[in-house]
């Protein structure tokens, strides 16, 4: 459960990074509302992940996940580059992650 809280927590990151775009420098409230109600569901969940997960792994995959995904959501809301080199830079990213939890012993 823990590892389904740390994804949802990326998955949040995802939200408000996207957010942030979205409300203008908190200049518009809604979407500075739903920004900042993502981020403080990321941060809980994280939270709570980190509970029983090492904080190390906990974090590093809570910033990959939001990473990849927040570059491949702007690759496709904001017209942002597809490159070779991007696409294989987040591959990597997410090697990592998968790295981190095959390592990461069960808690």
């Amino acid at each position: 459960m823990n590892w389904i809280a740390l994804v949802v927590a990326g998955l949040f990151e995802i939200g408000w990074a996207v957010g942030l775009k979205y409300a203008d420098g908190f200049t518009r409230l809604w979407p500075s509302v739903a920004t900042i109600v993502a981020m403080v569901l990321s941060v809980v969940l994280l939270g709570w992940a980190a509970r029983t997960l090492p904080l190390g792994t906990a974090y590093a995959v809570w910033v990959g996940v939001g990473a990849v995904g927040t570059a491949v959501v702007g690759m496709f809301l904001f017209d942002e580059p597809a490159t070779v080199a991007r696409l294989a830079s987040l591959g990597l990213v997410v090697a990592g992650i998968v790295g981190l939890k095959l390592a990461t012993p069960a808690p």
